[in-house]
């Protein structure tokens, strides 16, 4: 058993039911439901069907978490829950079921920021975040860069945004057009190995001298994939060379803002985390990149870059050990909430010391 606290953590802001235990920094259970095959005769994630899905599923895989963790539901010591941004149905089985545990438990109750989640899954293999560092969130909904300090103390700041589409949507929409399944990220990483990276001269959106330095967009870069697929309508279509030109499009746009935005604010780390980050060719291009420049690049193993309710405790093991105050127990879902802060209700951020 942990000879700290014990945080139990649920994420369940799409299509993925997890729970996971930590305790002063240490992973002790992760454990995940997908409804991911339940999505896929519909190209994408139906609300309904994932709210169902998480029903079914919570019981079962915080009792697996409790059982690989050899641990007692009375041994947890405090819940922490996705409490924002995600699908609203998807949010409210999982908060409703989290306040159960807290209420019966009499434990305190966190209220956690999905996004922040994914920054503090890298804390759990490569332990505290260095203060500061760049982080750079890539997945199917969200593509951000953030200058992060202290997780659990800090606001968060927001360097640049997608203006449009996120990365992981861009491949979502792309695979389809392509004729690949979904997901479309990991079909299109699988297509990708056997095409030449150079063959489709795709464009690197908002990477000119007076383009917004820090910004995304990937929409245009959508629409380009689909007029080149257009263009050989009825010849074979030459997949796994789209699927990689895409993919090096994609990386090369993320991997360039990212090391600019540690060389213009002279930090020497840059974290990689989201779904986005398990991407092959985003993993090796900053992997090179950072080398050349002398950046220590972090990105959490391929098991907690999509979501998973380990990072969701992650974050409040965090809170706990910051002496956060706790959510209420009514605290409610916020469905588009943006990323300020690392707990979403409010007063949880206690001030810095002095």
């Amino acid at each position: 058993m942990a000879a700290g606290r014990i945080v139990l953590g649920i994420e369940s802001s799409c299509d993925e039911t997890g729970a996971g235990i930590v305790s002063e920094g240490r992973l002790l259970a992760h454990v995940v439901a997908s409804s991911m095959d339940e999505h896929a005769r519909f190209g994408g994630v139906v609300p309904e069907i994932a709210a169902r899905a998480h029903l079914h599923s919570f019981t079962p895989v915080v009792r697996r978490a409790l059982d690989q963790a050899d641990l007692k539901l009375s041994d947890i010591d405090a819940v922490a829950v996705t409490t924002g941004p995600g699908l609203a149905g998807a949010l409210q089985v999982g908060l409703a079921g989290a306040k159960t545990l807290a209420r019966a438990l009499d434990v305190p109750l966190y209220g956690v920021h999905h996004l922040a989640g994914h920054v503090a899954a890298d804390t759990l293999e490569h332990g505290p975040l260095p203060d500061p560092c760049v982080v750079l969130i890539v997945s199917g909904g969200h593509t951000s860069l953030l200058l992060v300090r202290d997780l659990a103390r800090d606001q968060i700041v927001h360097l640049g945004d997608t203006l449009d589409d996120a990365a992981g949507e861009c491949f979502d929409k792309v695979a389809r057009v392509f004729g690949l399944p979904y997901p479309g990220g990991p079909a299109i990483d699988r297509a990708a190995r056997d095409g030449d990276p150079r063959a489709v001269a795709f464009p690197r959106p908002l990477t000119g001298p007076k383009d917004a330095p820090y910004a995304f967009s990937f929409s245009g870069l959508k629409t380009a994939a689909a007029r080149w697929a257009e263009a050989h309508a009825g010849r074979a279509l030459p997949v796994a060379d789209g699927a990689a030109s895409l993919q090096e499009a994609v990386a090369d746009v993320l991997t360039r803002k990212a090391l600019a935005a540690c060389r213009d604010h002279g930090v020497t780390t840059l974290v990689v985390v989201g779904g986005v980050a398990a991407n092959s060719r985003v993993r090796s291009l900053a992997e090179e990149r950072c080398a050349a420049a002398g950046v220590r690049l972090r990105v959490p193993p391929m098991t907690l870059c999509t979501d998973n309710g380990a990072m969701i405790a992650a974050v409040g093991d965090l809170l706990v050990r910051a002496g956060a105050a706790p959510a209420p127990l009514d605290v409610s879902i916020d469905p588009s909430a943006p990323l300020e802060y690392a707990a979403l209700q409010p007063g949880t951020a206690p001030a810095k010391a002095a």
